[in-house]
C-alpha cells in the first residue's frame, strides 16, 4: 500500500494554495493561515501521531471557515435589515457599511392604500378622459369614452367624475337665489337702489356669508333636482338631472391591468430577495479576535472531518506483526457535533444584536438603573 503523506511539522503560505483564493492577498490571512494550520495539527495529536493532512488541506479548511463565518454574519444582516434594503439598487457592496433603518417597505405598502384615497398619493398614474354630454341624454359608455387609452379592451377603475352642482358662491349676489335675506329692500331704503342689484355695498359679518351660501345650497337641494350620478358595471354612467345643454364632462380612471400589476418598479438591478443583496466575502483583516477564534475552531472541526474521511478510506493500517484500526468514526462524530455547536453559538450571538433585542436590553437596563437610584438616600435640606 502506498505511503500516505502526513503533516511535515510546518508550513509556509503561498498564493493559490486555497481553492478560491478569496483572501490570499490579505497579509493577516497569510499569517493566520500558517499559525492556524500548525494549531490544528497539534490539536489533532501531532507530533505524537501522524496527521494525514498537508498544508493545503489546513489552508482549505481555514478559507472555508471564514466563508462560513461571513455567510452566517451577512445572512443575519440581510434578514435583520431586509425591510430597509428591499428595493434599493445592487450597485455597491454593503460590507462594513452602517445600515440605517427607513420606512421603505412601509411606504411601498402605504402607496397601495394611497391609490384608493383622494389626495393620498399612490404609485400609478391616473388617466384622464372626457365625453361629450348631449342635451336630454343621461346614459354614457365610459369605457368607450376612454378608448383612446385602453383601445377599448382593458377594464378600467373609475376614480372620479367631475359632475357637481354649481358652486353656491357663484350665485352669492343673485337676487333671485331665493335666500330670503331681504338685502335688496334694505339697500333701497339706504338709497342704493339705483345701483346694480348684483352688487352689495353693505359690510356684513363673516357668518352672514356662510349662512347665505348654506341657504342657496339648501334651496337647490330641496327645490331642484340634485346633481349626482350612477355608475353601472364600472362602465356605464347615468347623470342626474337630465342634461339640458351640451357640454364636456371630464373623468379620471385607472387601467385595471396597471392597478393590479404585481410589478410596479421595472428598473433593473434592484434588491428583490436575499440572493441579490450586495454582500461580498468579509475582509479578514477587519474581523476581530473573537470572530477569528470562532473561525479557528470551525477550521479545526473541518480538519477533523477531512481527516476522518481520509482515515475512513483506509480504516486499518498494517504494522509489524499486526494491524491498527484508525479512529475515523470518532473524528467524524466529533466534527459533526462541533460544527453544529459552533453554528448554533454564532446564531445565538447574532440574535442578541437584533434591534428588538437591543431595545429590550436598554429597557431592562433603564428599569434596573431606576431601581438602584431608589435605594440612594435622599438629602435633607435645611433652609
Amino acid at each position: 500500500m502506498a505511503k500516505i503523506p502526513t503533516w511535515p511539522g510546518s508550513s509556509s503560505f503561498a498564493v493559490s494554495l486555497t481553492p478560491f483564493s478569496f483572501y490570499d492577498s490579505d497579509t493577516s490571512f497569510q499569517t493566520d493561515a500558517v499559525t492556524t494550520a500548525d494549531w490544528c495539527a497539534k490539536r489533532l495529536g501531532y507530533p505524537l501521531v501522524d496527521i494525514e493532512l498537508q498544508a493545503v488541506n489546513f489552508f482549505t479548511c481555514f478559507e472555508e471557515a471564514i466563508n462560513e463565518y461571513g455567510a452566517q454574519l451577512y445572512n443575519f444582516q440581510i434578514i435583520n435589515s431586509f425591510h430597509t434594503l428591499e428595493g434599493n439598487t445592487t450597485g455597491s457592496s454593503y460590507n462594513d457599511k452602517l445600515i440605517t433603518p427607513n420606512l421603505g417597505s412601509t411606504i411601498n405598502v402605504s402607496e397601495q392604500y394611497g391609490n384608493e384615497t383622494e389626495g393620498g398619493g399612490g404609485d400609478y398614474k391616473l388617466e384622464s378622459g372626457s365625453l361629450a354630454v348631449q342635451s336630454g341624454t343621461q346614459r354614457y359608455d365610459l369605457l368607450e369614452a376612454a378608448g383612446s387609452s385602453t383601445s377599448g379592451s382593458d377594464n378600467v377603475y373609475i376614480k372620479r367624475i367631475y359632475h357637481y352642482a354649481p358652486s353656491a358662491i357663484n350665485r352669492y349676489f343673485d337676487p333671485y337665489a331665493g335666500t330670503g335675506t331681504g338685502i335688496q329692500s334694505l339697500m333701497q331704503t339706504f338709497g342704493f337702489g339705483n345701483y346694480s342689484p348684483g352688487v352689495n355695498f353693505m359690510l356684513m359679518p363673516i357668518y352672514f356669508d356662510v349662512l347665505k351660501i348654506q341657504a342657496i345650497e339648501f334651496n337647490d337641494q330641496i327645490r331642484k333636482s340634485g346633481y349626482h350620478f350612477q355608475i353601472v358595471d364600472n362602465r356605464y354612467l347615468k347623470l342626474f338631472p337630465i342634461p339640458t345643454s351640451n357640454y364636456t364632462l371630464h373623468f379620471e380612471y385607472q387601467l385595471q391591468s396597471v392597478a393590479n400589476a404585481p410589478v410596479k418598479n421595472t428598473a433593473a438591478d434592484l434588491i428583490t430577495d436575499i440572493s441579490n443583496v450586495p454582500y461580498t466575502n468579509p475582509t479578514y483583516a477587519h474581523i476581530n479576535h473573537p470572530g477569528r477564534q470562532w473561525i479557528r475552531r470551525y477550521a479545526l472541526a473541518l480538519a477533523k472531518e477531512m481527516l476522518g474521511g481520509i482515515r475512513g478510506k483506509y480504516q486499518s493500517l498494517p504494522i509489524p506483526g499486526s494491524e491498527t484500526t484508525l479512529d475515523f468514526s470518532r473524528l467524524l462524530s466529533e466534527a459533526s457535533s462541533e460544527k453544529e455547536t459552533l453554528i448554533t453559538e454564532l446564531k445565538e450571538i447574532l440574535e442578541q444584536t437584533t434591534r428588538v433585542k437591543q431595545l429590550e436590553r436598554q429597557e431592562q437596563e433603564a428599569e434596573l438603573t431606576q431601581k438602584t437610584f431608589y435605594k440612594v438616600p435622599y438629602p435633607i435640606y435645611i433652609g
